[in-house]
């Protein structure tokens, strides 16, 4: 073998180690064997030589899990914004991981309050549990690494803050209740909505509860899967998704629903001015007499009139002849209106041929000018040729 192992070494000495790879393999010396402990089964049988598997180490503090605190913000060109206790991807560090986190922004007295989606262009406070990486620290996010996507699919980038639970968020509440017993000081009260009977008071009350951030771990186990299927993982689904695959459609909360308002009539008193106060004021502000809506007074009513035969037929006849007179009008200013309709589109035609006529006359215009004075620079280029 070492005879074998000299003649190989004088016969191929000469040539580049692409050529000679080609003809004896690779050397020891040009690859490196590593020998990993502790891995699944399914990560040998289902292993792929075509897929490419990124190799990291990580320090022993990186090993533990607990709380981070990190500052996070929507990527500029994802089409949708995140929502708390959704389900995300994170790439951090040398690893992948789903996790659930709790948006929240500082206030100006420190509090930490929660946010049910992340701001549209600027930072926000994020809280996973994950496991433990140094301060500063970048990251990103993705809601879903199965198939490809058509638009962009990175959701989020940041960088890590704090390895600790220091930080407490809060969730603002809003009880809402009615006053059934008052004692001084002490007032006690119904919490249960739907049971009230009369228009008591209303007492709102304004608490910050705290939250807690759910403890959810996921690595990305895409290594995991058969050949051919290690683009296809797919963790916790948002509880959307579990609704949309399962069929599932909201049901619309009853007390945020339009009901149809009914109120009792409202009664006012007539205006009462006293008559001392009357004549002292001005004659557009004393009140006039006060008649209802479409009958008129006593004394401007017409005695019925009872005609005579003759005055009856005479009637008719002058009903009749304006009922003619009405109809011969109305003909007319049809008449009138389809003649002057006609006269506007006759007009808009004439119009148009006109603008025609000028734009060819513009064109011819325009193409004898170019011919001039393509023939006066013909002529100028002549003389000077001459010269």
């Amino acid at each position: 073998m070492q005879k074998q192992a000299e003649l190989n070494r004088a016969e191929f000495e000469t040539m580049d180690d692409e050529t000679r790879v080609q003809y004896e393999g690779f050397r020891p010396g040009m690859y490196v064997r590593l020998e990993i402990s502790s891995l699944p089964c399914e990560f040998v049988t289902n292993f792929d030589p075509h897929y490419a598997i990124i190799l990291g180490g990580l320090s022993s503090s990186e090993g533990n899990v607990g709380y981070l605190q990190m500052r996070l913000k929507k990527h500029r060109w994802y089409d949708r914004i995140l929502k708390t206790r959704d389900p995300l991807i994170l790439s951090l560090g040398w690893r992948r991981f789903q996790t659930i986190p709790l948006y929240h922004i500082e206030d100006h007295n420190g509090r930490h309050r929660l946010l049910k989606y992340t701001p549209q262009h600027m930072h926000c406070g994020a809280s996973i549990w994950g496991p433990v990486t140094p301060q500063g620290t970048g990251f990103l996010a993705l809601q879903s690494v199965a198939g490809t996507k058509a638009n962009f699919r990175i959701a989020a980038t940041g960088v890590i803050l704090d390895v600790d639970k220091s930080v407490t968020i809060v969730k603002k509440l809003k009880l809402l209740g009615y006053p059934y017993k008052i004692f001084k000081n002490t007032c006690c009260i119904d919490m249960n909505v739907s049971q009230r009977s009369d228009q008591k008071d209303i007492v709102f009350l304004r608490s910050w509860y705290p939250v807690t951030v759910p403890q959810l771990y996921n690595a990305v186990t895409n290594l995991l899967l058969p050949v051919g299927q290690k683009d296809s993982w797919a963790g916790m689904r948002t509880l959307g998704q579990l609704k949309h695959d399962l069929g599932i459609r909201n049901k619309p909360n009853t007390d945020s629903l339009y009901k149809p308002v009914l109120r009792a009539p409202r009664l006012f008193n007539k205006l009462h001015i006293p008559k001392e106060l009357q004549k002292a004021l001005p004659f557009k502000s004393k009140p006039k007499q006060q008649v209802p809506k479409g009958k008129t007074p006593r004394d401007l009513q017409r005695p019925g009139v009872i005609r005579e035969p003759h005055e009856r037929k005479v009637m008719a006849l002058l009903q009749a002849l304006g009922t003619i007179h009405n109809y011969k009008t109305k003909k007319a200013k049809t008449v009138k209106h389809a003649k002057h309709k006609e006269f506007l589109q006759q007009k808009n035609q004439q119009e148009e041929a006109k603008s025609k006529r000028q734009r060819e006359l513009r064109k011819k215009l325009y193409k004898a000018m170019g011919q001039t004075e393509k023939k006066t620079a013909r002529s100028s280029l002549k003389g000077n040729t001459e010269d």
